[in-house]
């Protein structure tokens, strides 16, 4: 079957039902679930859908490379996100100076720290701060600046100030898309000039991203691949994905 007429089916299919799987997909059309994935990255890049964790949405007339809402990202993949939280609570140490970024994936690693945590949790999230607001052994630093809506986030040059005079032990970074070529990608441009500074002083820098990131490209490029630690996600990364990190000198951590 030619690309063409893949890609004509899968759009029927989302007609039909709205939400696809890889799975079906790849039993339905008779190909391998990893060209199911190549053509999900290439259709979502036309804004033709919304790859999520395991499939597709339909795109709901959103424009190709902006971020889908707060609340629907809240809900997309969660179980997915939980995991990977899990996964980057298990690499904190006691007394660890720690930087939690933004979105809904950095919420999870703050829920998922051990209840007797003790250290400092440095953030540009207002929703991670009050996550971890009742911890007696968490001391909590949070960044001024602009505020976006949603996610709660800070940033803007009072953000940048305070990052640039700290320098954690370990970050976790979040991501608008993560590409063997593009590296880490994001959408709000204030926001990647505030995690380039916390990649360049941070000790250790894990980016967090669930299996519908992997091939996505965001508005603006973060970092290349040789510039973070590793990359936590609950899911083994396509080839390209899995080679740039290790060649970079990388690590995948999986849950």
């Amino acid at each position: 079957m030619l690309p063409a007429e893949r890609h004509s089916r899968i759009g029927e299919a989302l007609r039909t039902s709205r939400v696809v799987s890889t799975e079906d997909l790849s039993r339905e059309l008779a190909v391998s679930a990893e060209t199911i994935r190549r053509d999900l990255v290439l259709l979502e890049r036309q804004g033709k859908l919304v790859r999520v964790h395991g499939g597709a949405t339909i795109a709901l007339g959103r424009p190709a490379g902006e971020e889908a809402p707060f609340a629907e990202r809240s809900v997309t993949a969660a179980e997915a996100k939980r995991h990977i939280g899990h996964a980057a609570a298990a690499l904190t140490r006691p007394g660890q100076t720690i930087v939690i970024d933004v979105g809904t994936t950095a919420v999870e690693v703050a829920r998922a720290l051990p209840m007797d945590f003790s250290g400092t949790v440095a953030t540009c999230s207002l929703l991670v701060a009050a996550e971890l607001a009742e911890r007696p052994g968490v001391e909590i630093l949070v960044c001024g600046g602009r505020l976006r809506k949603g996610d709660l986030a800070l940033s803007g040059p009072v953000a940048q100030s305070f990052f640039e005079d700290l320098n954690p032990d370990l970050a976790f970074l979040g991501s608008g898309g993560i590409d063997a070529a593009a590296g880490l990608t994001d959408y709000y441009l204030d926001e990647i000039a505030v995690r380039r500074i916390i990649l360049r002083n941070a000790a250790r820098s894990y980016v967090l991203a669930d299996s519908g990131k992997f091939g996505r490209i965001a508005r603006h490029r973060v970092a290349g691949v040789e510039e973070f630690t590793g990359l936590i996600t609950e899911a083994e990364p396509p080839p390209s994905v899995r080679d740039a990190v290790t060649r970079a000198g990388g690590v995948i951590a999986l849950p």
